[in-house]
């Protein structure tokens, strides 16, 4: 089973999301913003199959958490999710770390797509 970490500041999103993937029997943690992310990241020892990120949040946004992860972790793969087409292009440095980005809003089954999708990439 994969374990899979939703950062997400809206909490009904972050709900929603969590309890869909969870339902495609997933291992679920969640965190309420980029901070809280990268300390689960962080305490996980980077053992998520998959982190599944919104770009813009409060305190430390998606971007700036998954530079810090990947600088810890090299080999965390990382899925952004925003409502800004221009935030998109801000996750093209992350090159190698940010497997996808999914545009808001999105169906809960283009979630579950795109994540399972990302993770038989890894063969999780």
């Amino acid at each position: 089973m994969a374990r899979l970490l939703v950062v997400e500041d809206d909490e009904s999103v972050r709900q929603l999301a969590a309890r869909a993937l969870q339902r495609e029997g997933y291992q679920v943690d969640v965190a309420c913003d980029g901070e809280e992310g990268l300390a689960r990241i962080v305490q996980a020892g980077g053992g998520y199959d998959l982190v599944v990120s919104d770009i813009r949040m409060p305190a430390m946004d998606g971007i700036e958490m998954s530079h810090q992860a990947a600088t810890r972790y090299p080999g965390i793969r990382i899925m952004l999710v925003t409502g800004y087409a221009d935030q998109r292009e801000r996750a093209a440095e992350l090159d190698g770390v940010v497997k996808d980005v999914l545009l808001k809003p999105f169906t809960l089954a283009s979630l579950r797509d795109v994540v399972a999708r990302n993770l038989a990439r890894v063969g999780a």
